[in-house]
């Protein structure tokens, strides 16, 4: 991997600053046997029996009313002595429960975090919660959530990681903050994300992926029929019958979210779009065979310059799965354990980096 030091254009508004990591595809993770295609990682790699040792720790139910008519359901553990607060944000369709948020909640528990695993609106059956969809742009609830932590004041610094179109939320979000992000952020990790939305929407319509949008699309039509039972003023799922694709889904309930159509909202909502303009430290982990969400967007983050962001890059890994081989001190969870390694490390760097005030920007460390 090839790096270089850097620093921000705006260094007196970040504690401190993040080697540029080239693009380029990450030798050390090793595929389990057998998993080395990407829609076996996919597909058997996230359905493999696990244990999580945060189900044996104590969780506090928290709900906050984001917007009018907008509440959220997390799920926050809390711990004696904890340095830092881990949000975990999952991907369409899933929910706090979903095996890589309970999975990387275990791992940032054990590794001295305080977790928070967010419902993003209407998910986790929160349906009737609020009238409103949520969309993979959506960084209201998010924003929100963390600026409830700040306010407590005894929870930074805050690393936020997302899993697919929580991914892509993530670091929409850091991207729309800009040179104002707050101080308390450390850093951003993203998991898969569909920083392009419209070449997504693409890629999982063809033919080979159709396990995928079939999948996707029983599950949102499904939310569809529930919202019209729950807010009959609101909703019609008279044409839901005649989407045959997620960009037809996409079409159909674009309006609903204030875009006005589904190229506008791919356009408004991809993470793409804002990337330069990130300004905390960001890690994006993605396979080169991920089956649906294309790497070539990927190839343009180079292009950008932005010394704030790290490209992980694997030949490997399917979509989220990342089911490696045992290594000694790490499960098979190879995506899991390198958030938490980055989330780890920019905890260390922001607690030195509070030590010298006279010294804003630090080196980080050589790896991720």
């Amino acid at each position: 991997m090839g790096y270089h030091e850097s620093t921000s254009v705006n260094s007196k508004d970040r504690p401190f600053s993040v080697r540029h990591q080239n693009i380029a595809v990450n030798n050390s993770f090793i595929p389990a046997r057998g998993l080395a295609n990407g829609h076996l990682q996919t597909i058997l790699g996230n359905l493999r029996r696990r244990t999580f040792s945060i189900l044996r720790t104590p969780s506090e139910p928290l709900e906050f009313l984001t917007e009018p008519d907008v509440r959220i359901r997390c799920l926050a553990h809390w711990q004696r002595g904890a340095a830092g607060t881990v949000i975990l944000i999952h991907g369409l369709e899933g929910s706090a429960e979903g095996s890589y948020m309970l999975g990387t909640a275990s791992k940032a528990w054990e590794a001295g975090f305080h977790v928070i695993r967010m419902n993003v609106r209407n998910c986790g059956d929160t349906e009737h919660l609020t009238p409103y969809l949520y969309h993979s742009g959506l960084t209201s609830d998010l924003r929100f959530v963390v600026e409830y932590l700040i306010k407590q004041g005894d929870r930074s610094p805050l690393v936020l990681i997302g899993f697919s179109m929580g991914g892509n939320q993530v670091l929409k979000l850091a991207g729309e903050w800009g040179d104002e992000a707050p101080r308390e952020i450390a850093g951003v990790c993203a998991v898969s994300p569909p920083i392009d939305l419209a070449a997504c929407s693409r890629s999982i319509a063809r033919r080979r992926n159709w396990i995928y949008e079939y999948r996707f699309l029983r599950s949102l039509k499904r939310k569809m029929r529930r919202k019209e039972a729950l807010y009959p003023a609101r909703y019609s799922t008279s044409n839901v019958n005649l989407v045959r694709s997620i960009w037809d889904f996409d079409e159909l309930t674009a309006p609903l979210n204030g875009f006005g159509s589904a190229q506008d909202y791919y356009s408004r909502a991809s993470a793409q779009a804002v990337l330069h303009r990130i300004r905390v430290p960001s890690l994006i982990i993605h396979a080169r065979n991920d089956p649906f969400i294309p790497f070539e967007p990927f190839e343009k983050i180079q292009a950008l310059e932005n010394p704030w962001i790290s490209l992980l890059a694997t030949q490997s890994g399917g979509h989220v799965a990342f089911c490696g081989r045992r290594q000694e001190h790490e499960d098979r969870a190879w995506a899991e354990n390198r958030c938490i390694e980055f989330a780890r490390n920019v905890r260390e760097q922001y607690a030195s980096s509070l030590k010298v005030a006279d010294e804003p920007l630090l080196t980080s460390p050589d790896r991720f």
